[in-house]
């Protein structure tokens, strides 16, 4: 029994300690505080937990309350305006979401319809999900007033070509949310990715159906993913009926007329929800 007494604090510390599995990409030389990654995310086969309210948990703490308002400007492009005011342009090419400028601008994959090599100087925060001197993977971890955003790395494979690290998922930790952006994710997730991934509240799927994967990979990432809004991107090539059917009964539809959504902590729907914004 004193032996017990004397592990047990240890195997609490360890628990507290942020864990990188092994084959997972790794987190900047000095990482930032994360609510959003899962404590298992070293063990093979893991899923994490859904801790937002609707799973029952306690809400965090009251400065991290606050509502986002979340737009659809067009194609993969969503604008997230956090509670002090901080816009964000993901997957910006400089065609939507542009004026008036982001301060942030996040570019999943250098492909002509989700870059800009001549963004906006009036952009404060350019942040490219590849290395552009091609020595290893993008790596970001930035904090911008209330907003913090970091990346991980996936790859890129088109016409039988690999680009390693081509592609990021960003995430975007705001009023105590975990929003995620899928970008031009081309292939299934491993364990590793989920857990530097970690929990995400809200995440946008491509559902192209083809250019990125097929609607049943997407299907089964966003089902494991179990977010509490899914909000579908790259809507050009398939009838959204066709994911939709493929996301089953676990997994409520809300159709809006708008081009916005604003969401916070204490919000989130109690049951999964794919929330379909107007836009192409």
């Amino acid at each position: 029994m004193p032996r017990l007494r004397l592990l047990f604090p240890l195997l609490l510390g360890f628990l507290a300690m942020p864990v990188w599995a092994q084959d997972a990409p790794k987190p900047p030389d000095e990482p930032i505080p994360s609510s959003c990654l899962a404590m298992a995310q070293s063990v093979p086969g893991a899923t994490y937990a859904n801790y937002s309210p609707a799973a029952g948990a306690p809400l965090r703490n009251v400065a991290e309350s606050g509502e986002v308002t979340i737009t659809y400007a067009g194609h993969s492009t969503y604008l997230i305006d956090t509670p002090k005011g901080v816009r964000i342009a993901t997957d910006f090419s400089g065609v939507y979401g542009g004026n008036p400028a982001p301060r942030v601008a996040t570019m999943n994959h250098a492909h002509r319809t989700h870059y800009t090599d001549a963004p906006d100087p009036q952009i404060e925060h350019v942040l490219r999900g590849w290395n552009p001197q091609g020595n290893g993977p993008a790596r970001h971890a930035v904090v911008v007033d209330d907003v913090t955003i970091r990346n991980v790395p996936t790859d890129v494979l088109r016409w039988g070509r690999e680009e390693k690290d081509g592609n990021s998922i960003f995430i975007f930790e705001v009023a105590g949310l975990c929003i995620g952006h899928l970008g031009h994710l081309h292939h299934k997730l491993t364990d590793a990715h989920y857990g530097a991934i970690g929990r995400l509240d809200v995440v946008m799927v491509p559902v192209d159906g083809g250019m990125t994967q097929s609607l049943a990979n997407m299907s089964e990432i966003a089902t494991r993913l179990m977010s509490s809004v899914i909000l579908p991107m790259h809507r050009h090539s398939t009838p959204m009926g066709e994911f939709l059917g493929l996301m089953g009964e676990k997994f409520a539809v809300d159709y809006r007329s708008g081009r916005s959504l604003t969401v916070s902590l204490r919000s989130l729907p109690k049951q999964p929800t794919i929330v379909v914004l107007d836009g192409v």
